[in-house]
C-alpha cells in the first residue's frame, strides 16, 4: 500500500477546523530561471536552475496560506494516485500533520500539474494540465466535515471542468447545500483562456446561479470583465498592446463590476487588481447580517463601503499564487473580526509577502511577524484615484482610499 492509499483507506474522524478550503490543487513545477526577463522563441533553450516543487491552486495556496497566519484549516481537493498524486499530499503534510485529511484520491485518475515560469520581472506564464480537477463534483465535498466550520472557501471554477458545465449546476449546488449548513461562504475564480471551453462558458448563467448563496466573492478584475462584460474585455485587450486588460480598466469600471456583483447576491465583492492593489464593495447591513457563523464584526462598519488598498512595497521574486495569498489574508482579517480597512490591509499584506518567494508560500510568515511588518511603517505603492475620479477621497488613519459608493465618504448635509 502506497502513502496515499495509506492516508485515505480509512476514514478518519474530521479534525476541527475553524475554515475549509476546497476546490482545485495541483502540483506545481517551477524552474528557476536565470537572468532577467525571458523570451521564449521556437529553437531557443533557455538556461535554468534547480526547480522548485510546491502544491499549488487555491486548496494549497489559499489553504495553507491560512494555516500558516494560525487558522486552523481544513483542505478539500482531489488527486490521482500517481507520482504527482503522492508529491501533492507529501507536500501538504509536510506544512502540518492532518492537513492531507480531507483530500479524496482516486485510483486510475492523473493529477494536475502546473509548469510555472516566473521571472522576477514580468507576469508568470503557466502550462496547465487539469487532471482530476476535471472531475470534481458536488459529491467530492466532505460535508460531514464542515458541522463546526465558521467559513468554507472554494476556488478555481474555471478550471474544474463540472464546475462550469451545465450552467454551473454543480457549483451552484456546493454553495446551496453549504450555505443551509449557516456557514459563511467564500468564492474564488481563475482566468480561463477566452477561446477555451471555460472561456466560452455562460459565466453570467454561472454566477447569476451560485452568487446568491455567496457572501465573499474575490475574483480578480480581469476575471470579471472577461466574463460579464466580453465585449469591454476584447475591447481593452485590443487596446492593450503589450499591457494587460487590467491597466486600462477605469475606477468608473471597477464601480460598475462591484454593483454587479452585489446586485447578482454577493454580500462582500473584492476585485483584485494586481500591483493597483485590492478592490471591495460591500452590501447593506441587512443582507451582512444574513452572512453566517463568520459574520462581519460590526455590521455598520462594513455596510455599504467601497474601498481601494493600495500595495505594499516588495522585492518581487515571482507572483505565483499572490491573489490566493490575498485572499487568505482577507479572509484571516475577516476570521479575526476585523473592520474593514484592517481586513483590506491584511489581505495585502499577506499578498506582498508571497511575491517575495518563487512560490506561493515561502514568503509567507505567521500571524504576528505580518501584523509587526505592518505597524512598522511598512512602505505602500502609489496608487492615485484622484486624478481619475475627484470622488476617491483619501484616508490618511488607515491609508486607504474610500469611493463615490461608500456611506462613510458621502458629503454631509
Amino acid at each position: 500500500m502506497n502513502e496515499l492509499e495509506r492516508s485515505n483507506s480509512t476514514i478518519q474522524a474530521p479534525r476541527a477546523a475553524e475554515a475549509v478550503v476546497a476546490g482545485h490543487i495541483c502540483l506545481d513545477v517551477i524552474p528557476t530561471l536565470v537572468g532577467g526577463g525571458v523570451v521564449f522563441m521556437p529553437g531557443q533553450t533557455v538556461e535554468a536552475g534547480p526547480a522548485v516543487f510546491a502544491s499549488g491552486g487555491p486548496v494549497s495556496n489559499t489553504g495553507l496560506a491560512l494555516h500558516k497566519l494560525g487558522v486552523s484549516t481544513r483542505l478539500m481537493g482531489k488527486a490521482g494516485d500517481d507520482l504527482f498524486g503522492q508529491a501533492i499530499l507529501r507536500i501538504i503534510e509536510s506544512h502540518g500533520p492532518g492537513l492531507a485529511e480531507g483530500m479524496v484520491v482516486v485510483p486510475g485518475e492523473y493529477s494536475s500539474y502546473s509548469i510555472i515560469l516566473s521571472s522576477p520581472n514580468a507576469d508568470r506564464m503557466l502550462i496547465h494540465a487539469p487532471g482530476c480537477n476535471a472531475t470534481f463534483g458536488a459529491d467530492d465535498i466532505r460535508y460531514d466535515a464542515l458541522e463546526q466550520v465558521r467559513l468554507f472557501h472554494f476556488g478555481y471554477p474555471p478550471l474544474m471542468e463540472r464546475m462550469y458545465a451545465d450552467n454551473g449546476a454543480e457549483l451552484a449546488t456546493i454553495f446551496r447545500r453549504v450555505k443551509t449548513m449557516g456557514i459563511t461562504t467564500s468564492l474564488d475564480l481563475s482566468m480561463p483562456d477566452p477561446n477555451s471551453a471555460a472561456g466560452r462558458a455562460d459565466w453570467h448563467a454561472i454566477l447569476g446561479a451560485t452568487l446568491p448563496y455567496v457572501d465573499i466573492f474575490l475574483p480578480s478584475a480581469e476575471e470579471i470583465l472577461l466574463m460579464l462584460r466580453r465585449p469591454l474585455f476584447d475591447e481593452l485587450a485590443a487596446q492593450a498592446k503589450g499591457s494587460r486588460p487590467l491597466d486600462h480598466i477605469t475606477p468608473d469600471m471597477f464601480s460598475e463590476l462591484g454593483q454587479a456583483l452585489l446586485d447578482m447576491g454577493a454580500k462582500i465583492a473584492g476585485l483584485k487588481a494586481g500591483e493597483r492593489g485590492l478592490y471591495l464593495r460591500t452590501a447593506g447591513a441587512a443582507a451582512l447580517e444574513q452572512m453566517g457563523r463568520c459574520r462581519v464584526a460590526g455590521e455598520a462598519a462594513w455596510s455599504d463601503r467601497e474601498l481601494w488598498a493600495p500595495c505594499f512595497a516588495a522585492q518581487v521574486a515571482g507572483t505565483t499564487g499572490s491573489g490566493d495569498a490575498t485572499i487568505a489574508g482577507f479572509l484571516a482579517g475577516l476570521l479575526r473580526g476585523m473592520g474593514p480597512e484592517e481586513t483590506m490591509l491584511t489581505a495585502c499584506a499577506v499578498g506582498a509577502c508571497s511575491v517575495e518567494a518563487v512560490d506561493a508560500l515561502s514568503g509567507i510568515r505567521s500571524w504576528p511577524e505580518t501584523a509587526e511588518r505592518i505597524a512598522a511603517g511598512w512602505p505602500r505603492m502609489p496608487l492615485a484615484l484622484n486624478g481619475s475620479n475627484a470622488d476617491w477621497r483619501w484616508d490618511s488613519t488607515h491609508a486607504i482610499w474610500m469611493g463615490p459608493k461608500d456611506i462613510h465618504a458621502l458629503p454631509a448635509y
